[in-house]
């Protein structure tokens, strides 16, 4: 059987995605995962109509670390602030800043390891010697050495693109500083495929070098490009919330890491104030393992080795 790519007809399609969706959807880990992110999806969606406007000193309804009541469900902050109203608000801005870095860093990942695996030689050498930098290098590592810096050139003054300075350059030197993994496996399919016959087929048919990487290579590597860029997410998450949490985040847009930062130095640890560590972290901690376990579902799904069979 010859392995070149057959197109689907819209019916075909619609039979194949199907296929897909019902494979994916029958882990009970997909189901979980999925639901908690729509979930929080919906809350960073609109956070003015569940809880209203972002709370600051100025308008805060409550007092002093207020335990959970019927009043303010989550209790309240050091100034009084509604933990509830700043934990949904964060929602936003903490998905925000991971999803952004992830596409950037599943741009230069995919581009790298494509490039690296198809034309070979030096240009594999030259970059792969790049990716192990990055690689070996842990990306909280290089993000904490790199963020401040570029605070300092660039100031903190007017928005970039919507984002107070702090948060664009977090969103940025994450997606800069965790390609390597994606580049790595993006590398190794690209190694494998270039072999088949229908690359051969479009070198003879006269398609240049990019477009054979972006017709007929790039397609055939979403599905592992999709499944690992799950797990990037969850690993910029956990940046965005350690360098926020150190201090680099902004406290008039904060993230949950932000909050997490604000609670540490107001003392909610001694003070018992479990409510004002518990809910932003909780929520970083869910919404973690629910793209793991999207991510290790669309494996599953795209790798037949891989599925159980009851």
């Amino acid at each position: 059987m010859s392995d070149a790519i057959v197109p689907y007809s819209p019916r075909g399609r619609a039979r194949a995605i199907k296929g897909f969706l019902g494979q994916f959807l029958s882990y009970g880990g997909a189901q979980v995962g999925l639901v908690c992110l729509v979930f929080f999806l919906v809350v960073a969606a609109m956070p003015n109509i569940l809880v209203g406007p972002l709370q600051t000193a100025i308008n805060a309804t409550g007092e002093f670390l207020e335990p959970p009541s019927s009043q303010h469900l989550l209790g309240t902050d050091e100034v009084g602030r509604d933990v509830l109203n700043l934990v949904v608000h964060g929602a936003r801005i903490s998905l925000t800043i991971a999803l952004l870095a992830t596409v950037i860093s599943l741009v230069i990942g995919t581009t790298v390891g494509m490039t690296a695996g198809y034309f070979g030689g030096p240009v594999d050498v030259w970059l792969m010697r790049l990716t192990d930098f990055f690689f070996v290098v842990p990306s909280f590592v290089l993000a904490l050495v790199i963020t401040p810096v570029v605070l300092e050139v660039i100031g903190r003054g007017r928005d970039i693109l919507g984002f107070r300075p702090s948060l664009f350059v977090i969103i940025v030197v994450i997606g800069l500083t965790s390609w390597a993994f994606v580049g790595r496996i993006v590398r190794s399919q690209t190694l494998s495929l270039k072999e088949r016959t229908f690359i051969d087929r479009a070198r003879v048919a006269g398609s240049s070098n990019l477009s054979i990487m972006v017709r007929h290579l790039l397609p055939n590597l979403v599905p592992q490009i999709a499944a690992n860029g799950a797990l990037v997410v969850t690993g910029a998450i956990y940046v965005e919330t350690s360098l926020s949490f150190l201090g680099l985040g902004d406290p008039l847009q904060p993230s949950w890491g932000t909050l997490l930062s604000l609670a540490q130095r107001a003392g909610a640890a001694s003070a018992g104030a479990w409510w004002y560590l518990g809910a932003p972290g909780l929520c970083v901690l869910t919404v973690s393992l629910s793209f793991v376990l999207i991510g290790n579902a669309l494996e599953d799904t795209f790798d037949p080795r891989r599925r159980v069979i009851p």
